[in-house]
């Protein structure tokens, strides 16, 4: 009898351990720590905090013809309506010497820039750093369109 109890004593503090091991496993994956199991891949890149964008429909957006396709700011302009922008005015450049397209942006509207930017295929966005005219100055973003 004796044998017995003692037997079952073992069993039973063995379940005990196993589950505790389990338990201990499922919380350590919880935390995110590596487990001998499920090891956690690391994210090796840049971290990006995410941004909660402004919608589109908060957005005023210059369109400037800065390469001399005639048209062209009209066309993006339009495009830009039909994704939700709320105004999208186009507008001739100062000049239409620019090589390539760029997004110019206010202080605060950086990562609108940056998926308007996306969205006309422009690899630049950068501040407003006042080479475009004042008059221009109710706009949150402005597109300046190269060749």
């Amino acid at each position: 009898m004796q044998a017995l109890r003692g037997a079952a004593l073992a069993a039973a503090l063995v379940g005990v351990v196993v589950l505790a091991a389990f338990g201990g496993m499922a919380l350590l994956h919880r935390l995110g720590h590596a487990t001998p199991t499920a090891p956690v891949a690391k994210h090796t890149g840049p971290q990006h905090n995410a941004v909660a964008l402004r919608p589109r429909s908060r957005i005023s957006v210059l369109v400037l013809n800065g390469n001399g396709i005639n048209g062209a700011a009209g066309g993006i302009a339009t495009r830009l309506l039909t994704h939700g922008y709320r105004h999208a005015v186009p507008a001739d450049a100062p000049n239409h010497n620019y090589a390539r397209s760029v997004v110019l942006f206010r202080p605060g509207w950086g990562a609108e820039a940056h998926r308007l930017a996306r969205e006309v295929g422009a690899r630049v966005a950068e501040p407003l750093d006042g080479s475009v005219a004042p008059a221009y100055s109710d706009d949150q973003l402005i597109v300046i369109l190269g060749g």
